[in-house]
């Protein structure tokens, strides 16, 4: 194994412990606070300043990286999920809605710090010319990722279940703390840092295909997160009566589900180099399921099976998507910024979540799961048209877009 394999596999093992935190502690805190009597609007906007912060942090984060590395911002954010989640092992009474969205901030910053450098830290630790390698890693890392967020969703709700809110902190604040250190010991700190020091202006990017990319990546996660973040699982736990249990687990199947498909996204189309056409063809395809789901649970139907069939579908064409849109940034990307195109890039997807998240429980509380479907096709549709604009992938992919 050659040292780059070797550092790859320690980027993508914070990168999994980082996860399975994020996705505890978002179980955490809707269950919890769902629990104190939190309206899905007031549990929504928990989690506004996460997603909020997620935008400025990718903006921001890239740049920082450029000059100072990809290891110290990765660790960066380690620390302050370290601290996000501390913070909410308060008693009760300090747990405002201002208190806890600000300890949500942390761990939205925390979050978009380590995503950032670890996928950027992908396209440094592949030769220029390995595109096919570069999928396959980014597809990994990134269904991975998802697949341990999942995994994340059920931890969060065990732990809350067998030890309750602030144990289950504790325990998820420890076991982090652990990885921080080996990684910090065992990464090269030079790993991303730009030969020259770019300056803050120099983080919008000047690759149309870029900007085109991020535009249509803001709709794709806005059309996921408007219907999946709040109002599901608050559906599951009110409307079909289910535990926290059941929603946590069947939550964390679904995402296990949606990584693994992700990751094996180059076998899926393998003998095809995904370019702007397969991302137009993919969020075409997604732009139906939500819409058919809106409209079949208006039938006289078991909306359970209705809604675990349409979640099975969706997950697997939204996967897809997602890992041709993460192999796209890196191909699109200057190998020189690629911390700074690809923080560009997340603010983008940040901004969709930030939307999605919002409008999740306020369309929820007046329109139903069902007003978030059809918001959700709308949104895919966007990003579908967004995508007409997208250039197919050449080996000097740089000097082919950037005119």
């Amino acid at each position: 194994m050659d040292q780059n394999t070797k550092n790859y596999a320690l980027v993508t093992a914070g990168y999994w412990a980082f996860t399975l935190t994020d996705g505890a502690i978002r179980m955490l805190v809707i269950l919890y606070f769902h629990l104190l009597g939190y309206s899905p609007f007031e549990v929504a906007m928990l989690f506004l300043f996460y997603e909020f912060f997620g935008v400025v942090t990718n903006l921001v984060g890239g740049w920082l990286a450029a000059r100072v590395g990809l290891n110290l911002t990765m660790h960066i954010g380690m620390s302050l999920q370290v601290g996000a989640l501390l913070m909410l092992t308060v008693p009760d009474s300090w747990l405002s809605v201002f208190y806890v969205m600000t300890a949500q901030a942390l761990s939205g910053i925390a979050k978009d710090l380590n995503k950032m450098s670890a996928k950027a830290s992908v396209k440094t630790l592949v030769k220029h010319d390995s595109d096919s390698r570069l999928f396959k890693w980014v597809a990994i890392l990134t269904g991975s990722k998802n697949a341990l967020k999942g995994a994340g969703f059920f931890l969060g709700a065990w732990l809350l279940q067998a030890f309750g809110f602030r144990g289950a902190l504790v325990i998820l604040a420890g076991a982090l703390l652990l990885v921080l250190v080996v990684t910090w010991l065992r990464l090269p700190g030079e790993m991303g840092k730009s030969n020259a020091k770019p300056k803050f202006t120099q983080v919008f990017s000047n690759i149309p295909a870029i900007n085109w990319l991020s535009a249509a990546r803001f709709f794709l996660f806005g059309s996921r997160d408007v219907w999946f973040v709040v109002a599901l699982p608050v559906y599951l736990y009110e409307v079909l009566g289910w535990s926290f249990m059941q929603v946590g687990g069947f939550l964390a199947v679904w995402v296990i589900g949606y990584g693994l498909v992700q990751a094996s996204a180059p076998k899926l189309i393998r003998g095809h180099r995904p370019g702007g056409r397969t991302a137009v063809l993919l969020a075409l395809l997604l732009t139906l399921i939500p819409a058919t789901l809106a409209w079949a649970l208006g039938q006289p139907w078991s909306p359970a099976v209705t809604l675990i069939v349409g979640l099975l579908v969706f997950g697997v064409v939204f996967a897809i998507n997602s890992a041709v849109h993460s192999y796209l940034i890196l191909a699109y990307a200057d190998n020189d910024k690629v911390s700074m195109n690809v923080g560009f890039y997340y603010m983008a997807n940040a901004g969709g979540r930030l939307t999605g998240t919002v409008l999740s429980g306020l369309v929820y509380q007046y329109l139903g799961l069902t007003g978030c479907l059809w918001i959700s096709a709308t949104f895919v549709a966007l990003a579908a048209l967004l995508s007409l604009r997208l250039p197919p992938v050449r080996s000097n992919i740089q000097g082919a877009v950037s005119t």
